[in-house]
């Protein structure tokens, strides 16, 4: 597993530092960030982070899968490449 981890079904009021405050629970967050269209500057729902070990990637998702962040459950699963 790598260490980074993709989030969904994400609230529209959440902010980069809503998902590095809520990773940061389980591990050490080296990015947090919210992807937002760039017409509206409004969130898309869904973001990613990035934490300093696989294990602690996998921790993240084992513990936060389905946890409440502003409101909403998140998804948790790891990131998969562009394609």
């Amino acid at each position: 597993m790598g260490n980074k981890l993709f989030v969904g079904s994400l609230a529209w009021a959440a902010t980069d530092q809503d998902l590095a405050d809520f990773f940061g629970q389980v591990g050490t967050v080296t990015s947090a960030k919210v992807i937002v269209d760039r017409d509206t500057n409004r969130s898309k729902g869904f973001g990613f982070v990035e934490m300093s070990t696989d294990e602690e990637a996998a921790k993240a998702v084992k513990e936060l899968e389905g946890k409440d962040l502003c409101g909403r459950p998140v998804a948790v699963s790891e990131a998969r490449p562009k394609a």
